[in-house]
């Protein structure tokens, strides 16, 4: 058997890039499988939680002819921070990483973002932001996390053309795409769902950025308590690595979301352009309305909307998007 090796997209400014992944000890267990229904795809999930990953693994990155070497975390998680060449291209670029195990070599590739200044950044939550997800609800939530399989989730109706005109705010070209990333309390293992769900429903590709690895069925069930501090400190990472970029935050008013980025905007008040919020319920939460008008007089554009056709007026009024 051969451990697995799985890449994450990775980003990159004109000094550094940043790519990263996880790698697993030898199972027998079939990675994810989308199509399953029902109690498959419950076993299919759950089985994501209770691989083992592998540690201080020899991990290879391969970069402009040169093999740069590093070992993985105790949770078999590897990053690589890397002086980047400046005549690096723009957009989105291939990379290659080598995993050397006993005596075999397991070579996957990823893609990593190098966005042209000037451009938008686009951060977005996902569960109950573009995802029908029902945070409000833990057990429904639960249910559908285990119980519909990729092809059965539901994105918000005409959150795809936002996100789109977001994505091509500026640009001439599909190539030349705004830089978007998915921020969530979800755990890397369900990175690959996450994708493929994106892909169907042709959501802006982004760089995900979610939080450390669970190994065990306990961790599972003790992951639906989010805790939304790493959302914070992974968005301030972003705008501190990309400070000539203009921010377009989206999130929901089922959680935290609204607060992050209230703290946010008061530490990047020139930084961040716009505000999103989605309604998650038939009313508006007073508390949401007040964080909102506190960042309208920093200057920042806000919209608490309850459909995606409000979201997408008002980027028009603002000149957002055509």
């Amino acid at each position: 058997m051969k451990p697995l090796l799985k890449l994450y997209r990775g980003y990159a400014n004109d000094q550094e890039l940043i790519v990263m992944g996880h790698v697993f000890k030898p199972t027998h267990k079939r990675d994810y499988d989308f199509q399953k229904e029902s109690f498959q795809n419950a076993a299919a999930v759950i089985s994501q939680y209770r691989i083992k990953t592998l540690a201080n693994a020899d991990v290879y990155l391969d970069y402009k002819g040169i093999q740069i070497h590093t070992k993985t975390l105790k949770d078999g998680y590897f990053k690589f921070c890397v002086p980047l060449d400046k005549t690096e291209s723009y957009g989105w670029i291939d990379y290659q990483v080598s995993l050397v195990y006993e005596e075999t070599t397991i070579i996957k590739k990823s893609n990593y973002i190098r966005p042209l200044k000037g451009n938008l950044g686009i951060i977005s939550d996902i569960d109950d932001t573009f995802l029908v997800s029902f945070s409000i609800n833990p057990l429904k939530k639960l249910y559908h996390t285990l119980f519909k399989n990729v092809n059965a989730r539901k994105v918000f109706q005409e959150v795809v053309p936002h996100y789109q005109a977001l994505s091509a705010a500026g640009r001439e070209n599909k190539e030349g795409a705004n830089a978007f990333f998915y921020i969530s309390s979800s755990e890397w293992n369900l990175y690959r769902f996450l994708v493929k769900l994106t892909e169907i429903h042709e959501l802006p590709k982004a760089v995900l950025l979610l939080k450390d690895i669970k190994t065990s069925l306990t961790d599972f069930f003790s992951s639906r308590k989010n805790d939304h501090n790493h959302k914070f400190d992974k968005i301030k990472h972003i705008l501190e690595f990309y400070p000539n970029l203009q921010y377009v935050l989206l999130g929901d008013d089922s959680q935290k979301d609204p607060y992050l980025y209230e703290s946010i905007c008061k530490i990047f008040p020139i930084t961040v352009k716009a505000v999103y919020i989605r309604q998650s319920k038939n009313t508006k939460k007073q508390k949401v309305i007040a964080v909102l008008k506190n960042l309208e007089s920093l200057g920042i554009a806000t919209c608490y909307f309850k459909h995606s056709s409000e979201a997408i007026a008002h980027s028009k009024a603002i000149h957002l998007i055509i």
